[in-house]
């Protein structure tokens, strides 16, 4: 594993380096873009350009990052408890049956969840039967994103892709590569917890109730998806783990930079990979709480082959618990040809760790 160390020293720091450059390059543009949608329209917030850490910015790859635009004017939400069906289409014209019932990560959001909301969500071009509908915020959405690349200026550098369903996505050329940008508008719920979110779990020592408190004080997010449900996203939670992973003194923090440089150079490598950095950091989650000592993370060798371990586990089975939402697979959609093939390169990498890396 002598060279698996090397390889860190001199590979991790470079990637890090490459992909801070990419993200102020992106931040530029994403501010641009996101001042001009809300000058256009009150519901969505400007995206602030900030020299720090960006939680709106999250780099699934270094070619696939996700921008959430914050929405406006839904202030004081409260989970409900209410059931009832929807029997509308997407386009507002009655159904004979009822709508299916979101998935795990999903749920339904209403007008009336918000103790304050601006009329303009109760409009018709966004709201159905008093449901606040993200595919209808998406198609709004995309006719801003499309004005704000005219009105920007930025010829050369950003252009529109052909919409993949999921969002708004737009390439932007950088100094590195070009970089694809996934657009989502999304519903920033500070203070409170998702009552799906069923952690921590009973008797685990991973992470301390403190850091626990911390984590859950940061809320959740509801991102727009083309459908009748939002889905739940808990990127300052997760962010503010990886951020305390070794307050101990551990290598959890090495070890993950380094699972993320093997995924991209050699396990699955190209534009379009099967796992992104967020399979990569629920796996090293969920090891981090079966392994919750100091004395587990000392002998960097050993830490990060137990990691490379579990993600084999994971992809053969094609099955991955989403760290918060555990009834959530976070592999469910995935292809599992591409999935199989990975955990072959794992097998491979597992017999002989020694393999001289590139």
């Amino acid at each position: 594993m002598g060279s698996l160390e090397d390889y860190l020293q001199k590979k991790v720091d470079l990637r890090q380096q490459l992909i801070s450059q990419t993200v102020e390059e992106v931040k530029k543009v994403v501010h641009c873009l996101s001042k001009e949608i809300s000058q256009q329209d009150v519901r969505f917030q400007a995206v602030p350009f900030s020299d720090t850490y960006d939680g709106n910015i999250q780099v699934l790859t270094p070619t696939h990052f996700l921008i959430t635009v914050p929405v406006r004017g839904l202030a004081g939400y409260r989970e409900t408890k209410e059931q009832r069906w929807r029997y509308y289409t997407l386009q507002g014209t009655r159904l004979p049956t009822p709508v299916r019932s979101p998935e795990d990560l999903q749920q339904w959001l209403q007008v009336e969840q918000f103790m304050k909301s601006l009329w303009q969500w109760h409009g018709d071009d966004v709201n159905i039967e008093g449901d606040i509908v993200p595919a209808r915020v998406l198609q709004v959405f995309q006719k801003l994103v499309e004005n704000a690349v005219r009105t920007c200026h930025l010829p050369g550098q950003v252009s529109l892709l052909e919409s993949c369903g999921a969002a708004v996505w737009v390439a932007v050329e950088t100094a590195a590569c070009q970089v694809e940008l996934e657009l989502v508008p999304s519903v920033e719920i500070p203070t409170t917890w998702s009552a799906k979110g069923q952690w921590p779990r009973c008797l685990r020592r991973w992470p301390s109730m403190e850091t626990v408190e911390c984590i859950k004080s940061l809320g959740f997010d509801l991102l727009a998806r083309p459908s009748y449900h939002w889905q739940l996203d808990f990127c300052r939670a997760e962010q503010a783990l990886l951020e305390l992973l070794d307050e101990d003194g551990g290598c959890r923090g090495k070890c993950f930079q380094l699972l993320l440089q093997m995924k991209e150079e050699v396990w699955c490598p190209g534009k379009k990979p099967v796992l992104t950095s967020h399979h990569l950091q629920t796996v090293l989650f969920w090891t981090c709480e079966k392994y919750p000592h100091a004395k587990d993370w000392q002998v960097f060798s050993k830490s990060f082959l137990r990691l490379v371990r579990k993600l084999h586990k994971c992809v053969s089975q094609h099955f991955l618990k989403h760290y918060f939402v555990r009834k959530s697979n976070l592999l469910r959609y995935a292809n599992w040809t591409d999935l199989d093939v990975l955990a072959t390169k794992l097998a491979t990498f597992l017999k002989n760790p020694q393999v001289i890396l590139p």
